[in-house]
């Protein structure tokens, strides 16, 4: 690989962070701030803060492992090394995944509308449903931060294991279960996002029948509920966008586990990894009226743009 591709994969690798941080480093501090001001937090509030911490924690494990690959290729393919980044990784990786998911039934149960007893039962019991999905986030995090264990085990095994000569039937099986380990590793990322997409279809539905309901009445459709609707769906839309964008790129850096010779193919997955934790944290900033309105004081350093009586994102 050349220098030129090198410092260019730096220099993008490098612009992706300084703007990660920028932007998951403001929720913290806006809603930190706030938090601290106030003594009190939203639950919408309380995932997003914690949402922007994991993010943070990731985009370091990713510039330090994008650094390592860059100059420091060998050590980072030691076991210890590489066990130490893809423990953190998966265990951050996992948790902004699924706190994401959260913030996104949130949303639906918040603002979608349906009759259905099920959907009431959980829509009357948001709060309790939420955190229990947090705490189910923590412990799945930590599960599959575990599993590796195994997994590196089977690797440690696969690298003492001389392939040069006659494959025996031990490499080939001991090789067989490391690949079912890891495809296994990736699919810990589905669930989150069946979650996502289910939110997303009963947002759709729910706007539809609202608006369906306003037309019948000769109400306008642009009334507070339809721009709530309207403003989930394009977080949640955005936040699954991003996610097939980053979950194309993690199965392309898990590859280089199996197929060698790819730095190429795996700096451009790391670029377009970084790119999701970086990115979903503008638009949530862009998708609450409270921060956006803060955010712009910040940019322009007009204390007195702040106009009273803003609403939030689930205000009817």
């Amino acid at each position: 690989m050349s220098g030129l591709e090198k410092w260019t994969f730096l220099v993008l690798s490098a612009t992706e962070f300084i703007l990660g941080m920028l932007g998951n480093g403001f929720l913290v501090l806006a809603n930190g701030s706030s938090w601290c001001k106030n003594k009190t937090v939203s639950l919408s509030d309380f995932i997003i803060t914690n949402l922007a911490l994991s993010r943070i924690v990731l985009l370091w494990i990713l510039l330090v492992d994008g650094v390592l690959m860059v100059f420091s290729s060998k050590v980072r393919d030691e076991g210890i090394v590489m066990q130490i980044i893809d423990i953190f990784w998966t265990f951050t990786n996992h948790l902004s995944i699924w706190l994401a998911t959260c913030l996104s039934v949130l949303y639906c149960l918040k603002i979608a509308s349906f009759s259905h007893p099920t959907f009431l039962w959980l829509k009357w019991r948001v709060s309790r449903v939420v955190v229990c999905m947090i705490l189910g986030a923590l412990f799945l995090s930590c599960v599959s931060a575990l599993s590796l264990i195994q997994e590196f085990k089977i690797y440690s095994v696969l690298r003492g294991i001389d392939g040069t000569g006659n494959v025996t039937e031990h490499f080939r099986k001991k090789r067989n279960e490391y690949k079912v380990f890891h495809v296994l590793g990736t699919l810990w990322n589905l669930p989150p996002l069946i979650v996502s997409v289910a939110a997303y279809f009963l947002l759709i539905l729910s706007l539809g029948r609202h608006v369906e309901q306003l037309q019948q009445s000769g109400i306008s459709s642009r009334d507070p509920s339809t721009e709530a609707h309207q403003r989930a769906i394009k977080i949640i839309v955005s936040f699954l966008f991003l996610f097939l964008l980053y979950f194309l790129a993690f199965l392309i850096t898990s590859c280089s586990y199996f197929i060698p010779g790819t730095e190429m193919v795996i700096m451009i997955g790391e670029v377009v990894t970084m790119f999701y934790p970086s990115g979903h944290s503008f638009i949530l900033i862009l998708g609450n009226q409270k921060l956006k309105q803060t955010f712009v004081e910040m940019l322009w350093c007009e204390p007195g743009l702040r106009k009273p009586g803003f609403k939030g994102p689930f205000a009817p």
